[in-house]
């Protein structure tokens, strides 16, 4: 199918190029076409893909095109990768996070169709309804055969209880069943905000539970975790519920589970291997079996082409993405107080590579109500600030992690609920190199606060310099008569004086980057001990 003609942005940046791979909903389409230049391009070859793929800037997928490391190594203008869906398994994630392209997806936007298909197996597989269906349609009127089970009082047991897991709760419950969930990784209050007994082990929810429904993550950890010792554990009767992940059962336990009479039946959406034709499920008595249709309705694809364009709009504007796989996860609530200490965070990075912090391991501490949070996204910024020029490639909070721990960087985090005189303060150590900063203003403009441990208060600027001298008269008088001498205009100035040390420190904001012969000027000077000239990038 050709390539329809790319639609200019009219709200955003007419230079950043997108290709939309795959169908995904209108309105994802039309917010994408409003801000960027759009191309979309269905039914490309791997072929073509990989011979193109270098003219965007992001590209968007559903599941069927294979975003491998070879179409990422190609892609050399390529900032991120969307995912019209939950997962990312035709991703490289690993390969694209070596070049700091952030992959994201739309994750949670299927969670209510997911959890209505849950219950939709559970019924069918419960009153066997697709096959009196089949039956009837065919000529026989069986209607012992098909005789089925009320589901009322019975106990549904959830292996897994996230979002997902939480809604088919909600609706099992309405519908009068008992609800008993294992999740080692959510709070004993969350189980009983929703009236659901939590297990201790699965051993325990698999032997009291009618039906068991599987909501867990696919990952290495979980593949075939429901195999012959689980089943052997559940119930005589019971039912299995699967429109997770296919690869979270051991077919051929479950199948000679069915076969032996262990369990009842099943209601299967997900498999192995997809797409699946050909399954020694299809035609068991009692297996209800769709083919992977948890997500498959017309609100899920709405919500989802939506969702992912406004993720890939985020990060072509610089902004942080909700939904990134391979960069800290962080909630809308989260990120009012995290977003605004990004750029503080990268600059004080760079700051304390420049002054010499290079090389040595990294202290970071978080104060106030920075504290309180998962701060994993503010570590990144400050790696990136850190390695900030010295990779040949670019660092930023997709790769900063991968990238410092290559270069054998080490770093700690601390937090420390009290902040000293701010409600939250960012500091970083590497050596004898200290800084701490803060945001101001309604704004949020990054501002040094402390530097060398001496309290110092200056906002932050793309040109600036930092001094440590003799604390005698004059001083001060010599630097602004060097740079006004090199034509440089101090914006602002702030010094902080040492009595016990002898020393002072000095920051100021100029208009312009230094000269060299002027910064060497100042180095050279009588009593001053070092100075730097730093230009900063925000990122």
């Amino acid at each position: 199918m050709e390539a329809e003609a790319a639609q200019p942005g009219t709200l955003g940046r007419e230079d950043l190029r997108v290709l939309v791979a795959e169908n995904i909903a209108p309105p994802g389409v039309e917010f994408l076409r409003e801000r960027f230049s759009v191309e979309v391009g269905l039914d490309w070859s791997p072929e073509q893909l990989l011979r193109r793929i270098g003219e965007f800037d992001a590209i968007v997928v559903r599941s069927a095109t294979a975003v491998t490391a070879e179409v990422i190594d190609a892609g050399d203008n390529l900032k991120v990768i969307g995912r019209a869906g939950t997962g990312v398994d035709n991703v490289d994630v690993e390969a694209a996070t070596r070049r700091g392209i952030v992959v994201c997806n739309a994750a949670g936007s299927n969670a209510v169709s997911a959890a209505e298909h849950a219950i939709a197996l559970l019924l069918s597989q419960a009153r066997n309804v697709p096959q009196a269906h089949g039956s009837l349609i065919q000529g026989r009127w069986e209607r012992s055969r098909y005789g089925g089970i009320e589901i009322t009082g019975k106990t549904l047991g959830l292996l897994g209880f996230g979002r997902i897991g939480q809604m088919v709760a909600e609706r099992a419950k309405g519908l009068g069943m008992q609800v008993l969930g294992y999740d080692p990784f959510v709070a004993e209050g969350r189980f009983r905000e929703l009236g659901v007994e939590r297990a201790e082990t699965p051993e325990e929810l698999y032997a009291r539970s009618d039906f068991v429904s599987l909501h867990l993550a696919s990952s290495p950890q979980t593949k075939g975790f429901v195999g012959r010792e689980a089943f052997a554990a559940m119930k005589p009767g019971a039912r299995l519920i699967n429109a997770a992940r296919g690869d979270l059962v051991d077919q051929e336990a479950m199948v000679e589970a069915l076969r032996d009479g262990r369990l009842a039946g099943a209601g299967v959406d997900v498999f192995p291997e997809e797409p699946c034709t050909d399954s020694p499920l299809f035609g068991l008595d009692g297996v209800v079996v769709t083919p992977h249709l948890g997500a498959s309705t017309s609100e899920a694809q709405d919500r989802a082409g939506l969702v992912v364009a406004e993720q890939v709009a985020a990060a072509l504007a610089g902004g942080v993405v909700t939904l990134a796989v391979n960069v800290p996860a962080v909630s809308a609530e989260a990120l009012e107080v995290l977003g605004p200490f990004l750029p503080l965070a990268r600059q004080l990075g760079q700051l304390v590579s420049a002054l010499g912090g290079a090389g040595s391991p990294l202290e970071i501490t978080y104060e106030g109500g920075l504290a309180e949070l998962d701060s994993r996204l503010l570590t990144a910024g400050v790696l990136a600030g850190t390695l900030h020029g010295l990779v040949e490639h670019p660092v930023n909070l997709v790769n900063a992690p991968s990238v410092a721990a290559e270069r054998g960087v080490e770093w700690t985090e601390t937090s420390t609920p009290q902040a000293r005189d701010y409600t939250n303060r960012l500091s970083v150590r590497a050596g004898e190199v200290s800084l701490s900063g803060t945001t101001v203003g309604t704004t949020s403009r990054p501002r040094l606060v402390s530097a060398f441990d001496q309290d110092l208060e200056i906002e932050l600027a793309p040109h600036m310099g930092i001094f440590r001298y003799l604390d005698v008269p004059g001083q001060v008088g010599r630097i602004g008569s060097a740079l006004g001498r090199a034509e440089v205009n101090i914006a602002s100035m702030a010094v902080s004086r040492s009595r016990a040390a002898g020393l002072a420190v000095m920051a100021v904001t100029v208009d312009s980057p230094v000269p060299g012969d002027a910064a060497a000027e100042i180095a050279e000077m009588d009593g001053f001990e070092t100075s730097w000239f730093v230009d900063l990038d925000a990122g």
